[in-house]
This record gives structure tokens, sequence and C-alpha cells, in this order.
């Protein structure tokens, strides 16, 4: 233990110095983010040019810590400062902190960032400290990126200045940081208490949960195939939690795809609070969900709740952890609403102080809102728990690739004709260039090349440069949106560009008056890589984790990963499973309609009672089989006990629980829902009991035929893969799993499987059927 002035440390704090200062300094409102979405591009090219310009003595990228104790607390505070350059006059050293700007230089004045005078400020205290200076010069360089003009504010400070400066910011932090001390001491102590949630644990569950902890403890990554009914979510949390408690992990993100998972995630933490765990846990909910305006527009002109955001964070993040748990999206918005802050911005920031986040696969994974705050020695200390990861390909693909259109540059063209020169002819440029590749498309709506469109990428920097000084000049009430929004989608195509490698093509279409062209990821593997690097270990896991080497290879394992596959708890009586060898295939789908439609009826009508669902690859398949389905009951002469639902394209909330509220037990008479696999219903609904006694599922989820998916298959056959089991079969018969998945989910149900197609017979599909499904009837 070390001793400060007023008795012993009892613990250590470790920081950077930026976490530090921007805790401590920040102030203001909310903006809308285009000043600032460049930001890390742009400023380390800002860094290395400067740099450059060093003499041969100086010094850059220089590590520097300190050690500061502040009441029963330690404060080890560390970080990187740009420049470390001597004089060569004899004069003091100078610290020079270099940060990079879209806007007028002219404008930034000596004290309009009381924030990066603190970095810089707190990092000549390190260097005088530790190499005995009395004196240190320091120095704000601030440069255009454009223009690649420099500003430079110099100031000379001594020693005892330096010291007291940030003696003063360390007692600004300590509020926060005795209240996290504090908690995880709590916390720690709940955690070696707490006890398994359960009487015992299901058959699956042990195995599963001792294969996380084991993962966490190597700091690898596990793929866990683990079946409905086990208990995934708290297979995953349960160890997780108990590895913050034998201090092999700080924070536990929780990944999910869809809100329903989300909720299992909280429930499964409420119920361990239950049993006596304390631990800080968020949901992050989308902004446009979570706004408390009507119109979601960040700037102080709009939002009360984004101005003086930062005059007020601070208070409302030391009150939310001070009084809550777990704090749901309702706790968000109800300490948003007391504070007077923004929920969304207000729940990153917990995120970052808290034990345990939920939320979606973007925050880690993609480019564009990741939490870029998470520094690599807290990643360290991170577990990512990846639910339902067989969503995680198809997502992260889409995360990787942009697309850009025609029609916006048009009408911004038009919009700022009169307005802004350098806007309209930035836009008007680019509308040409869009012209011009129609032109070269012709008739055959598509081209595709193996590399980037620089041509573009060169017309997009400038109308970059323009739109910025525009949204600059009006970041108020007169800011165009459509302007912002062509912003963000240029942006995110250059910056998409920036990971182009041979795991990309480039699509060039034209559809009418509409000519775009996609930046398409034929492989995410690498990116989820690069992206989930340095976090001490991840779990990716599902009920439909198969074949497990084909998941392992798309979502990026390497060599020295788990994988686990847990058998199905639920008995074989539990399920009878039948087989219709009916073709589903596009040119029979007319010919086999009537016969699917009276396989299904049969399967409905075969006890008085029952609820089942029927899953459709596709809504125009599905509509077809109801025509035909509905003739038949009317042929029937059905006496009205016989209910059907159809689900419609984008559903509301209110739509898609009204559905899924006709699904009771014990209801008089036959419901059938008919539904669209891979869609709303055929993932994460649980209907347990006499909820749901019957699931058909119509052909072997093929995904549609198309270019985009064609070229995957080429390029993964290109790579020595079965580019159609990859591109069509592995993830047609994953939504096959999917649907079917919906019918057992607890050892008391029973229930009917219908699969209709003659496919189902082959090896290949037979192959890939879950295990419990394998003992089938063949109907003739």
């Amino acid at each position: 233990m070390f001793w400060n002035g007023e008795g012993r440390i009892a613990a250590t704090i470790n920081i950077s110095v930026r976490s530090l200062v921007e805790y401590v300094f920040r102030s203001g409102s909310i903006e809308s983010g285009f000043r600032t979405s460049t930001a890390l591009i742009e400023g380390t090219k800002a860094h290395q040019k400067l740099q450059k310009q060093y003499g041969e003595s100086d010094q850059h990228e220089v590590y520097v810590s300190a050690e500061i104790a502040y009441r029963e607390l330690l404060f080890v505070i560390d970080g990187r400062c740009d420049g470390l350059l001597q004089d060569t006059d004899g004069g003091p050293m100078t610290v020079d902190e270099i940060k990079s700007t879209s806007s007028d230089i002219g404008e930034i004045e000596e004290n309009a960032y009381p924030v990066h005078w603190a970095q810089a400020m707190c990092y000549a205290y390190m260097v005088a400290k530790d190499r005995g200076l009395h004196q240190m010069r320091v120095q704000l360089t601030y440069m255009q990126v454009e223009t690649e003009a420099t500003r430079r504010f110099v100031r000379e400070v001594s020693l005892g200045e330096l010291e007291r400066f940030v003696h003063n910011v360390v007692e600004g932090y300590y509020p926060y940081a005795q209240a996290r001390y504090e908690h995880e001491q709590r916390r720690n102590r709940s955690i070696k208490e707490l006890p398994f949630p359960f009487p015992a644990y299901r058959e699956g569950q042990r195995k599963l949960a001792g294969a996380v902890y084991k993962t966490i403890g190597e700091g690898r990554k596990l793929f866990a195939k683990a079946p409905t009914g086990i208990g995934k979510t708290m297979s995953t949390l349960f160890p997780s939690v108990k590895a913050i408690g034998e201090e092999l992990l700080q924070r536990i993100f929780y990944l999910t795809a869809k809100t329903i998972t989300r909720t299992a995630a909280e429930e499964a933490y409420a119920l361990l609070q239950e049993q006596g765990l304390r631990m800080h846990v968020v949901t992050i909910t989308a902004k446009d969900k979570v706004c408390l305006k009507e119109e979601v527009r960040c700037s102080k002109e709009h939002c009360e709740f984004a101005d003086g955001y930062y005059d007020r964070i601070n208070d409302a993040v030391l009150d939310l952890l001070e009084s809550e748990t777990i704090m749901t999206r309702t706790v968000i918005e109800a300490y948003a609403r007391k504070h007077r802050v923004c929920p969304f911005e207000f729940s990153l920031d917990v995120a970052y102080a808290a034990d345990a986040v939920i939320c979606d696969y973007n925050y880690i994974f993609d480019p564009r809102v990741n939490l870029k705050r998470l520094f690599e020695e807290q990643k360290r200390h991170t577990t990512l728990l990846v639910d339902e990861a067989h969503n995680l390909i198809d997502r992260s693909r889409e995360m990787y690739s942009s697309t850009l259109s025609k029609s916006g540059f048009l009408a911004l063209q038009r919009e700022f004709k009169g307005v802004r020169a350098d806007v309209h002819d930035a836009a008007k440029a680019i509308n040409q260039y869009f012209i011009t590749l129609r032109k070269r498309i012709g008739e055959r709506q598509m081209l595709v090349e193996p590399e980037l469109p620089e041509e573009l990428l060169a017309l997009l920097d400038g109308f970059l440069t323009a739109a910025e000084k525009e949204l600059a000049a009006s970041a108020g009430n007169s800011a165009s949106p459509l302007l912002l929004e062509t912003y963000f989608e240029a942006h995110n195509f250059v910056r998409i560009a920036k990971l182009y490698d041979e795991r990309y093509t480039t699509l060039f279409t034209s559809d009418r008056n509409e000519v775009s062209v996609k930046l398409f990821c034929l492989d995410p593997s690498h990116l989820l890589r690069q992206m989930g690097k340095g976090y001490r270990s991840h779990v990716f896991f599902s009920a439909t984790l198969s074949p497990l080497s084909y998941f392992m290879d798309t979502l990026g394992a390497g060599e020295e990963d788990y994988s686990v596959s847990v058998p199905s708890p639920f008995a074989k009586e539990q399920l009878e499973v039948f087989v219709q060898p009916l073709s589903t295939r596009y040119q029979d789908r007319e010919r086999s309609r009537e016969r699917i439609a009276r396989s299904i009826y049969d399967m409905a009508t075969r006890h008085e009672s029952g609820n089942h669902l029927v899953f459709f690859p596709s809504y125009a398949y599905m509509s077809s089989v109801y025509e035909a389905f509905t003739d038949l009951v009317s042929e029937q002469g059905d006496d009205g006990g016989l209910h059907v639902l159809v689900q419609t394209t984008q559903m509301s909330e209110e739509e898609r629980e009204s559905y899924l509220a006709e699904f009771q037990a014990g209801r008089a008479g036959t419901l059938v829902g008919f539904a669209v696999m891979g869609g709303i219903f055929s993932e994460g609904i649980d209907l347990v009991g006499e909820r749901l006694t019957g699931v058909a599922v119509v052909g072997v989820g093929l995904p549609q035929l198309g270019p985009e998916r064609n070229l995957i298959k080429a390029y993964l056959e290109d790579t020595g893969k079965n580019g159609y089991e990859y591109a069509y079969v592995f993830p047609g018969m994953n939504k096959v799993q999917q649907a079917g998945g919906r019918l057992i989910r607890s050892e008391s149900d029973r229930g009917v499987l219908l699969l209709i197609d003659d496919r189902y017979l082959q090896p290949l599909y037979q192959r890939l059927l879950p295990e419990e499904w394998r003992d089938y009837t063949v109907l003739r």
C-alpha cells in the first residue's frame, strides 16, 4: 500500500490524460457531428505533417506518466504527447499538442478550447517532473486540414503552476473516481457471493458456461452452437460476471441484433440482481428510438437536451450510477429528463463507466458508430458476448459496404444553385460523373469492377470540403438536412474506400433515373477480426451456428480459437418431424402450390385445435400459397373454427404484438399464421407450450438468386471454398433452423414440424438438419 499525507492509499486508479481532461473540462452543446466525423483520419495526417517539420533533437509521440495521490486514491496518469521540442537557444523545453480543424483557423482564439490546454498542461507537468525541469513551454498547434495553414499559441509555465493545475484536475475527477472505486468494491463482493440463479444447471448449460469461462481465462474466441432451451443467455453471462469477480475482466458487452434478445439479457441481469449482484448494466438504444423530441436534430437551436449537454452530463452520470444498477431504456429516459440531457448521448457516456453494456452489434463492429473512446487498455479487460451470432455475417457485410446514388447530388445541385457556388459546383461534378457512368453502363444495367472508382473519390474529396464549410457556417437553423445527409453518406463512402482490398468489388448499377456505385464487401471476416482486435475474448453463440466450420471461417476465427456444440436437452418424443417431398423451386411453384396448401391444412386440422406457424422463403410465394389455402378452406366448408393470420411487409410494433397475441394457449379452434423465413417472426420469439403446436417450413430457405450473391459465390470459389454452399445453402438452411426452432422452447413443449421440399431427402440438406430433426417420417 502507498501512503499520502492523509493516510493509506486504498486503491490505484489508472487513467489516460485524455480521459481525465475530457471528463473534467467537457462543456457546451452536442454538435451535429459533421466537424468531428473526419477527425481521426485528418487528425493523423495533420500530426504526421507537422511532426515531420520537427528538428533533429525534437521528439514526437513521447510516452509520459505520473503518480498523484489524492485522499485515499493513487492516480496513475499516462499518455503520449505529440511533440517534445528542444530550444536551441537554451530556453525551456516545449510540449506541443497538435489539433486539426476543418473550420476557419483564423477564428480560433487562444482560450477557445480549455480541454486542449488541459491536455498539454498535464503532459508538460509529467515531462517537467520526470526530468527535474522548473520551467516549461506549453504550445497548442492548430492545423486547417484543407489549406494546411497553422496557428500556434504558446505559454510559459513554472513547475509549481503545472503541479497546482494537475492537482486541481485530479480533484475535479476525484468524486467520480471515488464513486467508481466504492462501487467496484461492492460489485466484487457481490460477485464472489453470487450463486447460480437456478436450483441446478440444465443439461448442456454447465458445459457452455465452462467453455465461456475458459475462453475468457485464456483470451480466445469461442464459437458455440447451443440449442434453444438450455438458457444460452445465462450460460454466457454468469461465467462472464464471475470472471469480473476474479479480476479477469472489467467489462462485458452483450451484443444483439434484435430488441427481444436485448430484453432477454436485461432479464438475466435482473435475475442475478435478485440473487445479490451489484453491477452497473446499461442498454444503448438507437438514437431515433430514444430521442425525446419529435424530430432528431442534435443542435442547441433545436433541442434543449443538446444545448449545454456537457455542462450537466457529469452530474447526470454520477446521479444515475449512484442510484441505479440496471439502466434500461426507461431508466435512461427518466434520468435524461431529470437532468435535461440527450438520452442517446447519455447512454453512451454511461456505457464507458458501466460494468456491462447491452447494445447492437454496430457499437463494436461498425466503423461508423463504434465506441471509439474505448482505449486499448480497456479493451484488454473486456469480453464480447455475441448473441444470435448467425446474424452477424450479413450485418457485417452491410456495415463494410457503402452505396452512393446520383439523385442526392442532383437535388443538392438544384438546392444550392445561386446560393453557394462551391457546394453547387461539387454536387454538379458528381452528378455529371453519374450521367457519364449511366452511358457507360448502357443496356447492361450493371457493371462489376474489382477496383476503386478513383475519379469519384477525387470528386468526393472536393464535395466534402465544400460541404464542411457550409455546414460549419450554418450549424443552426439554416443547415440543410439534405446536405447533412448527403455529407454523411459521402463521408462513409470515403471511409469504406480506405478498407477496400481484394475482398471487395465495385458495382455500378443503372435503373431508370437512378445510378449508383456500391463498394461491396464480399468477405467481412478480415474486418470483423480487425474491429474486434484488442478485446480479451469473444463468444459467438446461437442455436443455429451450424455448420460450425462455416461460421468460424466467416466470423474470423483463428487457428487457436475454440468451438463447442451442445446437444439438445429435449426428448425426441417432444417433437414429431415430417418431410413432404414436393418441389418448391421457382419453376415448380405454381404446379405444387395446391398440394402444399393441402399439406398445411392437414397439419393444422389433424387435431380439433392448435396454433401453427407456416414459413415461406418470400412474401410473393407466401401470398400464392395463402390464396390456394383459403380456397381449400372454403371448399372444405370450414365452420369458422380456423383462423388465418398473414405477416405483411413493414409491420408496426403494434401490429407485430397483435399478431403474436393471437397465439394463446387453450384458444378454441385452429390458428394458422403465415410468415416469412428470416423475418420478424422466425427468430427470437417465444411461444411456449400450447401457444405453438405446429410449424411448417416451405422450401430450404435459399437466398434469392441475384448478382450480389453470385459475386459472393464466385469470390469464395476463387478462394478454394464451395461457393454455392457458402453463398446459398448454409445461409438458407440457417433460416430453416431458426424457423423450426420456434416450436420446442421448453421441457414441456410438444409439437409437429413439417418440412416441405424434396431436397430435405438429399444428403447435403439432411446433414445440415439438427440432430433432433433427423428421425423424420416421409409423407407420400
